[in-house]
């Protein structure tokens, strides 16, 4: 193999080229990015890729790193448009606009409506192009939230905020399917990029899309995304073998009892004492019924009564969730929750349903897919900065996607050091910008080596 080639780092220069969407200015694309794909491709570092000899890694990452670092500018201001025109679940057409225009600019033809809002773009590789592909995923939903960070590109949309990071995701995967159109000629097999709406509303979109024909045509040999984690400092990357995040169902309930006067409740049946003595009694589920090596959370986040101070109203309702890590246990804390709520509620003199909203799986990562990409991401970013990490408890309907193909979910860390940490899902989310360029280069340089090892052959 070839000694690693010296990268050049040329000027940049800036070529506008707007389009307009709606009423919407969206950022061009810079004709830069051209300029240096083509510089690149004359230096020695095309003859790398060998499919019999193998490839040049140290060549490769130091190419792919000095092509996210020359993009990042305007890799960064596409997250900052996303970020400003955040759209809702199942809403995202303009969302799904920009993504389809920056892929068609990179010489792809993405197809769009997919799900109703997903897009998809195949980039075929110059060396046996059908013979293995590789699948990359971003999520690109907003959440219905009013944003205070206070930022200069803070969201123009009121009350809908990329509160979840995934402004990060797609610009993230848009700068790696830049890097990897630009490496077209040296790929062995193929890439298809996902963007995938609504991944916070069920039924998700990953479903959506895979009931929409997405892998009609290429089912992918291996998939990966990843998701911005606040909890951990930027530079820093992580994942798990095996079951990673939890399964999801949404609960709701009706109690009904039978509404009167405050001052006599001896003539009423209080659907609101029933209601307590439900989310009380259900408190068992996980200490008392699950089993005690099973995860398991039950998690009320609602509860309405519309009465007043002296009104007992007719019914409550309540929402809540629960997460776990079986599907056996899963469908037995369905049964249960059902049995206690309503047997509560007769017993009280009442009634209750209840309406369980069966949502995503568990997700489990392919171990070998897994340590794929805690060997790259060790190549990419030191060993030192890689870390193995426990479950969560959290939920994402890419587990739709790992149930039929191998795959793995990762994280990559947004918090900036020294400053105030602000969580997923929360109004004041703040991403340490410069996790854009490490994501770009690191799940471009995961994608390429995927397509060289290719474990799931």
């Amino acid at each position: 193999m070839r000694k690693s080639a010296h990268v050049e780092q040329y000027p940049i220069c800036w070529k506008t080229c707007c389009y307009v969407a709606g009423e919407k200015q969206m950022p061009p694309f810079s004709e830069n990015i051209r300029i240096f794909a083509s510089r690149v491709g004359q230096s020695p570092a095309h003859e790398h890729v060998n499919s019999q000899n193998g490839m040049d890694k140290q060549a490769l990452l130091g190419e792919i790193k000095a092509m996210a670092a020359a993009q990042n500018a305007e890799v960064i201001e596409w997250r900052r448009w996303l970020h400003r025109h955040p759209e809702l679940s199942q809403e995202e057409y303009g969302t799904m606009a920009f993504v389809a225009e920056r892929l068609a600019a990179m010489g792809l033809k993405p197809r769009t409506g997919i799900g109703r809002t997903g897009v998809m773009a195949m980039l075929r590789g110059g060396v046996e192009p059908d013979s293995y592909c590789v699948a990359l995923r971003a999520d690109y939903d907003a959440l219905p939230l009013t944003e205070c960070t206070g930022l200069p590109f803070a969201s123009e949309n009121e009350g809908v905020m990329h509160a979840c990071g995934h402004d990060m995701h797609t610009s993230s995967l848009l700068g790696a399917a830049s890097i990897l159109c630009r490496l077209r000629d040296r790929l062995r097999g193929s890439i298809m990029f996902i963007f995938e709406p609504s991944e916070e509303k069920y039924p998700g979109g990953a479903r959506m899309m895979m009931d929409d024909g997405l892998f009609a045509e290429v089912k992918p040999n291996e998939i990966y995304s990843f998701h911005c984690l606040p909890e951990m400092d930027y530079g820093r990357v992580g994942m798990k073998k095996g079951k990673y995040m939890a399964s999801t169902d949404e609960l709701y309930w009706t109690v009904r009892g039978r509404g009167g006067h405050g001052a006599t409740p001896h003539l009423s049946i209080d659907p609101i004492v029933i209601a307590s003595h439900i989310v009380v009694s259900l408190q068992q589920i996980v200490s008392r019924n699950a089993p005690p090596m099973m995860p398991t959370v039950l998690s009320f986040g609602k509860i309405i009564g519309q009465g007043r101070t002296n009104i007992i109203p007719d019914e409550v309702k309540m929402e809540g969730i629960i997460r776990t890590f079986d599907e056996k246990w899963r469908l037995e804390a369905h049964e249960k929750i059902r049995r206690i709520s309503c047997g509560v509620a007769e017993a009280m003199g009442g009634e209750c349903d209840l309406f369980i909203d069966y949502g995503y799986p568990y997700v489990v990562n392919d171990d070998a897919c897994t340590q794929q990409v805690h060997d790259n991401a060790c190549d990419f970013v030191g060993e030192e900065h890689v870390e193995w990490l426990d479950l969560r408890m959290t939920a994402e309907d890419f587990a739709f996607f790992a149930q039929k193909i191998p795959a793995c979910y990762f994280r990559i860390g947004i918090h900036e050091p020294g400053t105030p940490f602000s969580n997923l899902h929360r109004p004041n989310l703040i991403v340490d910008e410069r996790s854009i360029e490490l994501a770009s280069g690191l799940v471009a340089y995961n994608a390429v080596m995927a397509l060289e090892n290719r474990i799931k052959a």
